[in-house]
């Protein structure tokens, strides 16, 4: 649905057209100074406007609705909500007939019967993740210090990202790109066995991120080709400090103490400036579509933070069940 997470519960709302966007955070622990200062630097760093993002330009100033009283937190269920401004809806009720190729036009569509919001792809928009920027937020000071960092390290193909996105505008196409994310001063024993791994519970979040196509933990796929004697970490404190990082900092869905370390695939942007082929429903055959409107060349340019928030999130859910097992063992000890 629209909610993730078992005790830090996140749950978004809104369309990418309609009134506004938000998301309204249960879970959060009392206490925690918060005001709308602190979701600036993240915020910031998921806006368009540079090279390659999209020409939209909302200012996406949260307000505060609920949850926050005097500057802390006050344990009641925290509502952020972003108003939607720099908006354009005319054209897009012609998708419902001709869906644009790699959009979920027609799949949102024909699950719905019509009935769904298709301005700006809806509630299927990427313009819902800054809920989960503002959620992550929140996140990253319940796991403090644990410190979660997100780099673009490839956009297509090329490691060096100008020359990829300047490319892709000459030819007026799209690319993808390969977000790396890492943890930081992890203790070891978040996660549970089977369907609470960590890397599960990480895995459900980040493909909520539009456009994700694949993620990978450590050495990843490429651990398929490598030897037991190669791919093995050797343990090199009673800490569980080891030498290599092949598992990215998680055993038998557990974290080891050493970095969290995982990479994500983003598509190319499907919207595109040339022409596509696709189907007219009503007519029952191919045309030729061109997509019109606002969109990213390189959706992956501003997905670093959003993988960030995401990483935060699941960490921060793992971190107080993980309080409240170690909690419960003492207990019992008493």
């Amino acid at each position: 649905m629209n909610t993730f997470g078992r005790l830090f519960r996140v749950s978004i709302f809104g369309e990418s057209h309609g009134h506004s966007t938000g998301v309204v955070l249960d879970g959060v622990p009392a206490g925690i100074s918060l005001d709308a200062a602190d979701f600036e630097k993240d915020l910031e760093r998921r806006r368009s406007g540079t090279k390659g993002t999209t020409p939209r330009k909302e200012p996406d100033s949260p307000v505060l609705a609920s949850g926050v009283l005097n500057g802390l937190t006050t344990g009641s269920p925290l509502t952020v909500i972003f108003e939607n401004r720099d908006v354009r809806s005319a054209g897009y009720e012609k998708f419902r007939d001709v869906p644009r190729p790699g959009h979920a036009d027609f799949t949102a569509t024909k699950k719905w019967s019509g009935y769904n919001d298709i301005r700006g792809a809806g509630h299927l928009s990427g313009r819902l993740t800054n809920g989960l920027v503002a959620a992550g937020v929140l996140a990253k000071k319940i796991i403090a210090p644990v410190n979660v960092t997100s780099s673009l390290v490839e956009a297509g193909g090329e490691n060096d990202i100008s020359k990829a996105v300047d490319k892709a505008s000459d030819l007026n196409d799209s690319i993808g790109g390969v977000v790396e994310c890492r943890a930081r001063n992890l203790p070891v024993g978040l996660g549970e066995p089977f369907f609470d791994s960590v890397e599960s519970v990480i895995s459900h979040i980040i493909f909520s991120i539009p456009a994700i196509r694949g993620i990978e933990f450590g050495a990843g796929f490429a651990s398929a080709r490598m030897k037991g004697s190669e791919h093995n970490d050797r343990i090199i404190s009673d800490e569980g400090k080891t030498e290599t990082n092949n598992a990215g900092g998680v055993n038998g869905g557990i974290t080891n103490g050493n970095e969290l370390f995982f990479r994500v695939a983003a598509k190319p942007t499907s919207s595109i400036a040339l022409t596509q082929r696709t189907i007219d429903l009503k007519k029952g055959r191919e045309v030729e579509l061109k997509s019109e409107g606002r969109h990213d060349l390189c959706i992956a340019l501003r997905i670093p933070v959003i993988t960030e928030a995401a990483a935060a999130i699941a960490l921060a859910d793992l971190f107080l069940i993980h309080r409240g097992i170690q909690g419960n063992i003492l207990s019992a000890k008493d």
